[in-house]
């Protein structure tokens, strides 16, 4: 395999090669990673082909642009080495191909001064074609990579320092980047307190592998927000939710439809349903390709299911036997509902997902947990037979962070309709009765995260 310099957004940094894994598994091809214990804003990766490159940087959300690997090291004497030894690679570009060279950094300003030494630096390549800034032929991009000072006294320290410059030739610019300010909230016809915003829409998204001819299931559908960029992508959508008002909204035609419409994807929407998760009308599994959906946890709408909080006392029973006994059936039936714990919803959304998925399929779902108490057997606690985690990343707000966790359905058989138990019980505990870090999370943010004992 042939190397390539990735180019990432500064954003979302433990997102960027679960993305990168998911698209290239949708187009069928493979990838050599590095082993790094976290992933900076240029990663070189191994790939068979210069096209495979040029198909992750149009879908991929999180990637810049994509260059050929030339050359890198942690200091130019070493870079210079690097790119020499890649000789083969630049070497059929000397004679007359127009180009443009451009020097970059990552948490750091170089001067103008500096910049045009480095080019210079670059002499022993000794190119005859004419330098073209508008539209070369050829872009060459040297790129230099400092340490995050991100959170550091800005008057103490201007910048990080030096730890790797890389040098390559553009192949592609990420194009889809675009589409966050396509899918903005704030532009969007119909949006609620709890939509999502575009740019994580998009990489849940990609985590489904969403392309046409794939049939996917949000069952926390809301106003819509991972509907969107699905469908954008080729999917058929069905969403549900126990609360259909937030679905169709307060105008006609349904919110969810409305907006839509907006993006040219109302075909696209194949049903918006009202029912509980756990009461669900699905009367046969292996259905869907991909579930995607971003649960309520309790901040601004907290879940609920069917049932109630407490049993209705005898003056209401009374009351209600009087009515059905004179006939007064005018007004709708309203069934009552209870909250329903994060959980216990994780351990039913996994339990489901395994039903109406088909073998391969995903489940990608965010779960909020409180970070000093998050360990990994959290996630692996909810797990049911033939489900396996393949990704899970985590987008830190501090105190408190959610992760993006990515189930895949690795049975193969089919299984029967899911039991889901209405009354409290302990299955959600992990060994040695571990309380997972996202168990009653409402209750802890609103506390601020306080320990018992403080």
């Amino acid at each position: 395999m042939r190397g390539y310099l990735f180019v990432f957004a500064q954003s979302h940094s433990e997102f960027r090669i679960p993305e990168i894994q998911s698209i290239a598994e949708l187009y069928g091809f493979s990838l050599q990673l590095p082993e790094l214990e976290s992933v900076g804003p240029f990663v070189v990766i191994g790939l068979e082909k210069e096209d495979h490159a040029r198909l992750l940087a149009k879908r991929c959300i999180l990637l810049k642009s994509v260059y050929e690997f030339w050359g890198q090291g942690s200091t130019y004497e070493e870079l210079h080495n690097s790119t020499r030894a890649h000789k083969s690679l630049w070497d059929p570009y000397q004679q007359d191909t127009s180009f443009r060279f451009f020097v970059t950094a990552y948490n750091h300003t170089i001067p103008q001064s500096r910049q045009r030494q480095i080019m210079e630096d670059f002499s022993y390549m000794a190119y005859l074609g004419k330098i073209e800034l508008k539209q070369p032929e050829l872009v060459m991009g040297c790129f230099e990579e400092y340490d995050d000072t991100r959170g550091l006294a800005k008057n103490r320290v201007k910048d990080g320092n030096f730890r790797q410059v890389y040098f390559g030739r553009l192949i592609e610019e990420g194009s889809a980047r675009a589409l966050i300010g396509h899918f903005d909230v704030k532009k969007r016809a119909y949006y609620g307190n709890t939509s999502m915003d575009a740019e994580m829409s998009l990489l849940m998204a990609n985590q489904t592998k969403a392309a046409p001819g794939s049939l996917i299931y949000d069952p926390f559908m809301g106003t819509g927000s991972m509907a969107y960029p699905t469908a954008h992508f080729g999917a058929l959508v069905i969403g549900s939710d126990i609360d259909g008002r937030q679905m169709r909204g307060k105008e006609k035609p349904a919110g969810v439809f409305r907006a839509a419409t907006q993006y040219g994807l109302a075909s696209r929407i194949l049903g918006l349903f009202t029912f509980d998760m756990t009461r669900n009308p699905w009367r046969c599994g292996d259905l869907f390709d991909a579930i995607v959906t971003d649960p309520p946890y309790g901040v601004r709408a907290g879940a609920k299911r069917l049932g109630r909080k407490t049993e209705p006392s005898e003056k209401h029973k009374e009351v209600y036997r009087e009515r059905l006994a004179s006939g007064r059936t005018d007004q709708p039936y309203i069934p009552p509902t209870k909250p329903y714990e994060l959980s216990d919803l994780a351990r039913d959304l996994v339990l489901l997902s395994r039903y109406l998925l088909k073998p391969g399929g995903r489940l990608v779902f965010f779960l909020p947990t409180v970070t000093d108490e998050y360990e990994d057997v959290d996630i692996q606690s909810m797990l049911c037979e033939g489900m396996e985690v393949i990704a899970n990343s985590l987008q830190d707000f501090g105190s408190w962070g959610r992760r993006l966790v990515t189930i895949k359905k690795t049975a193969t058989t089919s299984f029967p309709p899911p039991v889901f138990n209405t009354n409290d019980d302990t299955s959600w505990l992990g060994p040695s009765g571990h309380v997972p870090a996202h168990k009653d999370f409402r209750e802890k943010y609103f506390q601020g995260f306080r320990k018992e004992n403080s």
